[in-house]
């Protein structure tokens, strides 16, 4: 049979890093939900390998995502001719695909596993259909833990040393073991021919019912059926519309979907004689066996208490129901309540966040202009300033050209003005110098007694009168 060790969570990450170089993991699970769910891991190696076929494999391969509408029957006549070198099967359900469940098969050895793999992988379940067959090699499986939802039977439901069909030992070695999505064990030869999908032994679908919706609010929580016109209502504790409907129509029989028990709004509690195991979760009929019947007991007494007791547990157990729905509603609205707190505090939070935001950005415009207006002004003014300055600059350049010329004219007068007066000069010089000579003729005259006289004073006289 398949290992059922156990691995703590620090054990799983630790081969989960030892094996993310070659394989990939799968969560799955097995079983009966309602009974008891065992869920493990599964170390496949990945789809992306090469065309030769990867190192290290082990005779263990999973055939992934077959069709719910596929049995047990038909998933033995898929693979038929390699049914004889099958050890064993085992059904689980891949956390990732709810609507298809995958297969664990053990060869006798690894060419048959290899073969197997080269022969189905990638080929069609049926020529009608789309679905292709995916298989992968599995390096180990491991089981990490099982959840129990009811208390179990004394016989474990994991292991038996007999198929429940031909009564014979579940042997390996004389014919391969078919274990069910239930954990229920069987002959493939004897499986095979069973041409159902539910489980044998406990009944148990492997290809579970669509979920009903209430006709009036689409809930799919605490739903009730109608069992005389089918009217699928939600439970007082949604919105009561199975309640309402029994109400308008007087039908005063409904049927629990998760539980299938029946129960009467006359009179207020359920009507089933039929109620389900706790050890294997099968419909059995209460039997209100009486005590007294080997000694001849002609009275039904017993069986009124035994009934009158199963009747008192039965309420009793429908009232805990009823305060486990209203304290699982109770919570709900104050989870909503406080949600709904939770929400306005934070759209309060926001809004006001988004308030002091803008007055910030605000706030900051108001700067930012300021500043701006102040820089125009200024830049203004400085503007004005190099206009006056450009056009003072102009003025004095006409003004220093002016002076420039009047200077320039003034130079000239003043050097003709100096040109006549050195030329007067000159001349009085020449005056001068003759007025001396002149003054000297009385002198000469005396010396030359009757001399001639030069004429010298014409020329100088000429001259000063000019």
């Amino acid at each position: 049979m398949w290992s059922s060790s156990r691995v703590s969570e620090a054990e799983e990450e630790k081969q989960s890093e030892s094996c993310s170089f070659s394989t990939s993991l799968f969560n799955f699970s097995s079983g009966n939900p309602r009974i008891e769910e065992t869920r493990g891991l599964m170390h496949v190696f990945p789809e992306d390998t090469p065309s030769s076929l990867p190192v290290g494999r082990k005779p263990l391969a999973c055939v992934v995502g077959v069709p719910n509408h596929m049995t047990y029957a038909d998933f033995c006549q898929f693979c038929g001719s390699f049914i004889h070198h099958i050890l064993e099967m085992r059904i689980v359900r891949m956390d990732f695909m709810e609507d298809r469940y995958s297969v664990l098969i053990r060869f006798d050895q690894q060419h048959s596993t290899d073969a197997f793999y080269n022969h189905y992988n990638g080929r069609r379940f049926s020529s009608l259909e789309d679905e292709m067959c995916r298989v992968v090699f599995t390096l180990d499986v491991q089981y990490t833990g099982s959840i129990e939802h009811a208390q179990p039977s004394n016989a474990t439901s994991t292991e038996q040393p007999t198929c429940p069909v031909c009564l014979e030992r579940l042997d390996q070695d004389t014919s391969g073991i078919l274990t069910t999505i239930c954990n229920h064990s069987f002959h493939s030869s004897c499986i095979s021919k069973w041409a159902d999908s539910s489980c044998p032994v406990c009944r148990y679908c492997q290809q579970q019912a669509e979920k009903s919706i209430c006709f009036v609010c689409q809930t799919t929580e605490n739903l009730w059926i109608c069992v005389i016109c089918g009217f699928v209502g939600c439970g007082r504790y949604k919105g009561g519309h199975a309640i309402i409907h029994w109400k308008e129509t007087q039908h005063c029989y409904s049927l629990e979907v998760e539980t299938k028990r029946v129960w009467d709004y006359v009179g207020d509690n359920y009507v089933h004689r039929l109620i389900q195991s706790k050890t294997d979760g099968k419909l059995v009929e209460l039997n209100a066996h009486c005590v007294h019947e080997d000694s001849g007991c002609g009275s039904c007494s017993c069986g009124d208490n035994v009934m009158r007791e199963a009747m008192l547990n039965s309420k009793v157990e429908a009232i805990v129901n009823e305060y486990n729905e209203l304290l699982a509603t109770q919570l709900e609205n104050q989870k909503l309540y406080f949600e709904s707190l939770l929400q306005q505090v934070e759209q309060e939070t926001e809004r006001k966040i988004s308030v002091a935001a803008q007055k910030a950005v605000s706030l900051k415009q108001q700067k930012i202009q300021s500043k701006i207006d102040r820089c125009n002004k200024e830049k203004k003014f400085l503007d004005e300033l190099n206009e006056n300055l450009l056009k003072n600059e102009e003025i004095w350049k006409a003004k220093i050209l002016e002076i420039e010329e009047r200077e320039k004219k003034a130079l000239r007068l003043t050097n003709g003005k100096i040109m006549a007066l050195e030329k007067q000069l000159s001349d009085l010089m020449v005056c001068l110098e003759g007025g001396e000579t002149v003054e000297q003729l009385p002198t000469l005259s005396n010396n030359t007694n009757g001399g001639t006289i030069p004429n010298i004073s014409k020329g100088s006289s000429s001259t000063c009168s000019s």
